[in-house]
C-alpha cells in the first residue's frame, strides 16, 4: 500500500493537518493589511521564541542557509577576519560561506562529536582578535548542542560579534537571545516548528545593525535594509515576492506551537529525545557525540560492528518507509541518525523503533524483540 513516509529525520520535519490546510487557503495578497497582519504576528511570535524584547526579526523567503548568507554579507567586510569553530558538517558551512564572501577565516577544529571548548575559543581570540565569531548550536550532524552560551560570552569579551546558527534548534531546546547576548541568530520553518521549509528568520541586535551600517560586502536580495524599511510599513510587507502559503502555514505553526508554550514544548522534545536514546541502547547500540542529554533535537548512533549505516537507513526505508539520516563526512557509514524534534508524538517514536528493531534483527543484527519499545514505553509511563 503506497502511504506517506515516516519521517524520523532531523528536518525537514512532519506538517500538522492544521499547517497542511493553511498552506492550502487561499493566498493573502502581499501588499496589503492582509499579509502584513500575517507578518506581523509571525514576527511578533518568533521574538517570543527568541526570547528577546530588544532584536528585530526579519522574515526571508529562503532556506536556513540564505539566511545565514544575510548575516555574513549585512555584519561583515570584504578581508574581515572570523573565528569558526569547527566541530561538523554544519560549522563547516559557516567555514565555507565565510571564505566564498573573501573573508579570512580563523579556526579551532575539534574532532566530530566533540562539545568545543569555550575556554580554547577564549585562548584562540587572546591570540588573534577578529570582527565576528560563527557558532552552530545544533550540530545535527553529530547529534550534539554546543554550549552558545559560554561561547557568546568569551566572544563578547573579544569585542567581536556574536553570529549563530539556529536552525535546527530554536524551538527545540534552550535559548535566549537577549540573556546570552546574541548578536544575530538565524533560524528555519522547516524544523522545530513543523511548517514546510521555505522561510529563514533573523533576528539582528543593535549592536548587529551598526555593523550593518559600515559593512561594505555586496548584497541585494538579502540586504536587511530594505527588509527593515519594508517592515516598518503601516502595513508590513516582504520587499520581494515572498512564499506566502508558507508563510500562512508558519503562522498556523506557531498557533499550534504556542498552544501549551514555550516551556511544555521543550519538555516535550526532551521526553522524546530520552526515549529514543533510552530505547537504542536497550538494544545494545552505542550513541554517538559528547554531552548528549542536552541534545533534544537529534540522536547519533553508532551503527553495530559488520553493518554499514547506510544499509541500515536504506533497509528501514525500503520495508517500513520509516526515514532516518545517514552519516555525512567522516560518519558516512558510521552512525544513522534519528530526529525527535517538531510534529513528533510518543507513538511516532514508539513506531519508529519497533521498525529500527525489525530492521536491524533482517539485517542480522541479535535483536531482543521489544526492547527498545519498552524502554521508550518506560519514559514515556515515568513522565505521564
Amino acid at each position: 500500500m503506497d502511504r506517506p513516509e515516516i519521517i524520523l529525520a532531523p528536518g525537514p520535519t512532519p506538517i500538522p493537518p492544521e499547517v497542511l490546510l493553511a498552506q492550502g487557503s487561499p493566498l493573502v495578497y502581499h501588499r496589503g493589511p492582509g499579509f502584513g497582519k500575517l507578518m506581523r504576528d509571525v514576527s511578533t511570535r518568533l521574538r517570543q521564541l527568541y526570547r528577546t524584547d530588544l532584536a528585530e526579526v526579519l522574515l526571508m523567503t529562503s532556506s536556513g542557509t540564505g539566511g545565514l548568507e544575510s548575516a555574513i554579507q549585512n555584519v561583515l567586510s570584504p578581508g574581515d577576519e572570523v573565528l569558526v569553530p569547527l566541530a561538523g558538517f554544519f560549522s563547516d558551512r559557516w567555514r565555507a560561506l565565510a571564505e566564498s564572501h573573501g573573508l579570512a577565516v580563523r579556526t579551532v577544529e575539534y574532532e566530530w562529536g566533540r562539545k568545543v571548548v569555550p575556554s580554547e575559543v577564549a585562548r584562540a581570540l587572546q591570540m588573534h582578535p577578529v570582527k565576528a565569531v560563527l557558532l552552530t548550536h545544533s550540530e545535527t550532524s553529530t547529534g550534539v548542542i554546543q554550549p552558545i552560551r559560554e561561547l557568546a560570552q568569551v566572544a563578547r569579551d573579544a569585542d567581536a560579534l556574536v553570529v549563530c546558527d539556529v536552525v535546527s534548534s530554536l524551538g527545540a531546546v534552550p535559548f535566549g537571545f537577549d540573556e546570552w547576548d546574541i548578536d544575530v541568530a538565524v533560524g528555519g520553518s522547516q524544523k522545530a516548528l513543523s511548517a514546510s521549509p521555505g522561510i529563514a528568520f533573523v533576528a539582528v541586535s543593535e549592536r548587529a545593525w551598526s555593523a550593518h551600517a559600515t559593512a561594505t560586502l555586496p548584497r541585494y536580495y538579502f540586504d536587511w535594509s530594505i527588509y527593515r524599511r519594508y517592515a516598518a510599513l503601516p502595513d508590513p510587507e516582504n520587499p520581494w515576492t515572498p512564499a506566502i502559503s508558507v508563510m500562512q502555514g508558519l503562522h498556523a505553526a506557531l498557533e499550534l506551537y504556542f498552544q501549551d508554550g514555550v516551556e511544555a514544548a521543550l519538555q516535550r522534545h526532551r521526553t522524546l529525545s530520552r526515549a529514543v536514546k533510552d530505547g537504542v541502547q536497550a538494544l545494545g547500540l552505542d550513541l554517538f557525540g559528547e554531552g548528549l542529554e542536552d541534545n533534544w533535537t537529534v540522536t547519533a548512533i553508532r551503527a553495530p560492528e559488520g553493518i554499514d549505516a547506510d544499509m541500515i537507513t536504506d533497509r528501514i526505508r525500503s520495508d517500513f518507509g520509516c526515514v532516518l539520516a545517514p552519516g555525512q563526512g567522516p560518519l558516512k557509514g558510521k552512525v544513522f541518525r534519528i530526529g525527535h524534534f517538531g510534529y513528533f508524538s510518543e507513538l511516532d517514536i514508539i513506531r519508529g523503533l519497533s521498525a529500527l528493531e525489525m530492521t536491524l534483527e533482517r539485517l542480522g543484527y541479535p535483536v531482543k524483540r521489544g526492547a527498545a519499545v519498552a524502554a521508550a514505553e518506560g519514559v514515556f509511563q515515568e513522565v505521564s
